[in-house]
This record gives C-alpha cells, structure tokens and sequence, in this order.
C-alpha cells in the first residue's frame, strides 16, 4: 500500500524553497501557498495532515477513495488524513491557492461545529463567481498574514481558516447544519462517525481492524446498542451494522487495488474469521468476489 505522507515529506516532494514561509509555528502546522506549487499530477497517497484548495482556473480528474470527480469549474477541495488522493491536471493552466495544516492546528476544534473538514463523501464544492470571490479575497489574507511579523498571527490565520470553513458550510446544502440544532441524535451520530473512520486506513496486516460490531462501537461509545441504532436511523437511515459494513467494503476494495496482499491476509486484516466468508461478504456487497474484482482493475 501506498504509505502515509508526513508534512515533511509533502514539502520535499514539491521542493519548496527555504526563503518561502516557516514550516512550524510550534503549535500545530499551517501554511498556504499558491496553486502553481502543486504538482501536473499528484500521488495517491495518504497524507498525515488536511489540504483545503481553492481552485479559481484550471481543469481536472481528482482520484478520492474509489471515486472520480471530474473537475471542470472553480470549486475548493477538502482532503483529509482518512482518505487518498490524486490530481490530474487536464488543461495547462492551473491557478488559486491551498492551505495545508496539521490536527495539532485545530486540536481545539469541536468537529460537530466544523463538520466539513471531516468530509468523506463530497469532498468538493463548486461555486458560483460571488463565493469564489469571497474565499479568494480570504485566501489572500493568509498569504499576506503568513509573510507578516505579526505576533499572534497564527490565531488570525485560525480564524481565517474557520471562515474558510464556515462560508463552505453554507455553500454545500448536504452539510450545512448552521442553523439546525445538534441534539441528541445528531451527537452520538457524529461521534459514530468519527470513530468509523478512525479505524481506517489498515496500514499493514499487524494492526488488524480494532472495531466491527455495532456492539463493539456502542460500548466504546458508552452508549446502548439500540440507542446507538436508533439515533443512526433516525439521522442516517441507515443503522451500524449497514455503516460499518460498507465502510468495510470501500476499505477491501482500496486493498484489494492498491497493495500486493493475498486475499487471506486482507480478510484477517478485516477481522473475519475465515477467507471465506470475506469472499461472502464482498460478492454480497459488490457483485464480485475479492479474486474478481481485483481482476477487474488491474
């Protein structure tokens, strides 16, 4: 499997120069730099850290999981540490801007209020000609707040960010929760959630799956198996078992395509008992069997 990408090495493979802004604030990372440091394509990799990136010009194919998002008007992209990616530029001339920043960053951060720096599905907002003007005008305030001298400037590039994310929120009407109220239901949903997707990426066949029965998570949450269905139905329509299980498939269809595994190693990996019935599971699921779906794409 393709390995996680640090800050670090995101740096060294764009070689950014020593004379653009600091690396570390010592409280988490931030930086932004404009789009003409991004690469023609980029690697389908993981990333230790988020990318926000506002694309004002310019055509392309973004890779997300086991999607393609065909680019072709402005919009900004949000990649997170949970899933890969990749960029392929399909016209010369490719402008706007990207952040990049660490957990460390926003650690302080409630995730139910910023609920879009956590976006798995749709990770891309198109936007009309006033909303990229106006993250535009905000993306240019980081560049010049980042060249500042300015004590506490990374507390206003937090809030720029914050406003980055707030304004996303309100242009994307499948997560915009501004002015609904998380109640009970929304809460456990959303710690649900989160704690789905921590389980993943499975880096190698050592670190099995830690979580896979709606019983395992509602007791790490502390809560009752049947609260636990019941508040995923009421919000999701769907209850942890039908979650868990197709966060499973898209985990065993990125292993199956991006490492060298044996179908065994990759159910143990999955935490099922016998190959079989991971063989079981996925043709249920996809329509092919692991063997034939690795067929497939190769």
């Amino acid at each position: 499997m393709n390995q996680v990408e640090s800050i670090q090495q995101f740096y060294d493979r764009l070689a950014l120069k020593n004379d653009l802004p600091e690396r570390n604030n010592g409280a988490g990372h931030f930086n932004v730099f404009p789009r003409q440091y991004c690469s023609v394509t980029a690697s389908y990799d993981r990333r230790d850290f988020y990318k926000i990136t506002l694309i004002t010009e310019g055509t392309g194919i973004i890779r997300y999981a086991n999607r393609e998002i065909e680019v072709d008007r402005p919009g900004l992209f949000f990649s997170n540490p949970l899933k890969p990616h990749s960029w392929e530029a399909t016209s010369e001339k490719q402008e706007g801007w990207f952040c990049v920043f660490t957990e460390e960053f926003i650690h302080s951060w409630n995730k139910e209020e910023y609920p879009i720096c956590y976006m798995n599905e749709d990770p891309i907002i198109f936007l009309t000609n006033d909303a990229l003007e106006e993250f535009a005008y905000v993306y240019r305030k980081m560049m010049q707040e980042m060249s500042s001298e300015y004590i506490y400037k990374y507390s206003k590039l937090r809030n720029y960010l914050q406003l980055i994310i707030h304004e996303a929120v309100k242009n994307h009407p499948e997560v915009n929760i501004q002015n609904k109220q998380i109640d009970a239901a929304h809460r456990i949903t959303l710690r649900f959630l989160e704690l789905l997707e921590q389980q993943f990426p499975i880096e190698n066949t050592d670190m099995p799956l830690r979580l896979k029965s709606a019983q395992e998570y509602a007791e790490s949450l502390s809560v009752h198996e049947y609260h636990l269905n019941h508040s995923l139905k009421e919000v999701t329509g769907k209850n942890a078992s039908l979650h868990i299980a197709q966060r499973i498939v898209k985990e065993a269809k990125a292993l199956l395509k991006n490492t060298d595994w044996s179908i065994a190693e990759i159910a143990y990996s999955l935490r099922f008992e016998y190959p079989s019935h991971f063989t079981s599971f996925f043709k249920k699921n996809t329509g092919n069997t692991p063997k034939e779906y690795r067929n497939l794409i190769l």
